[in-house]
């Protein structure tokens, strides 16, 4: 009988994966991708141990900073102890688009330090702070350019599915996406532009974790070691 239900919970799981995740069941319970999770203060005090114990959980990027002087309180905690149970672990930035570029970088740079990443930095874009596309893409495309210069290696750029095929089509060539559609079906973006990442909930769970984890993984043969931090 209990293997009658497993396997029935197990075909729920494969078949409405929407529908199982509202029973305790996850997506990388049942498939092979690589799986990764972001965090910050919202999440609150995170049991790293539980979290590490998660092997299915191979990354996570951390919430550094937002605009030109926010740093994300739990950051400090956060990546000292995804280090400590053996996440590959990376920052991102919230960027704000009216905030000058270069102070942004800078408030980045206090937190997102070289010997401490395993990932390269994420620029995290959702707002185009009442600007118009032409000014909000210049804005942006001039900050990822700093973060070249500063760490030597393009950053994965982190946008909603609808955000980037209304306003940053075709303007992203040569940046890794990661993109966030929260669909049983994989995103494709209207350029047909490939992706590393997909982000494919916000609700999901985790041991260690009160209250919901927002998850993503690998989109097909892509490996880890693509995002992997170049050191110089």
């Amino acid at each position: 009988m209990k293997r009658t239900v497993l396997f029935a919970f197990t075909l729920l799981c494969m078949v409405l994966p929407s529908v199982a995740q509202s029973f305790g069941c996850e997506c990388e319970d049942t498939c092979t991708h690589v799986h990764g999770i972001d965090m910050s203060h919202y999440q609150g005090n995170v049991f790293w141990e539980t979290v590490g114990d998660n092997t299915k959980m191979a990354y996570v990027y951390l919430k550094a900073t937002e605009g030109g002087d926010r740093i994300d309180a739990m950051f400090e905690r956060n990546i000292n102890l995804a280090h400590r149970y053996g996440l590959k672990v990376g920052s991102y930035h919230f960027y704000r688009p009216r905030v000058e570029q270069a102070v942004q970088l800078e408030n980045f740079k206090t937190q997102c330090l070289p010997g401490e990443q395993d990932l390269i930095p994420m620029v995290d874009v959702e707002t185009m702070s009442g600007l118009s596309v032409e000014a909000f893409c210049d804005s942006l495309l001039k900050f990822l350019e700093l973060v070249d210069e500063a760490y030597h290696q393009k950053p994965l750029v982190y946008t909603y599915r609808n955000f980037y095929n209304k306003y940053l089509l075709g303007k992203l060539d040569g940046y890794k996406l990661m993109i966030a559609m929260y669909t049983d079906e994989e995103p494709v973006l209207a350029d047909e532009r490939d992706i590393v990442a997909w982000q494919y909930t916000g609700k999901g769970t985790l041991p260690g974790v009160s209250g919901y984890v927002d998850k993503s993984r690998l989109m097909g043969n892509h490996k880890l070691r693509e995002l992997r931090f170049r050191h110089h």
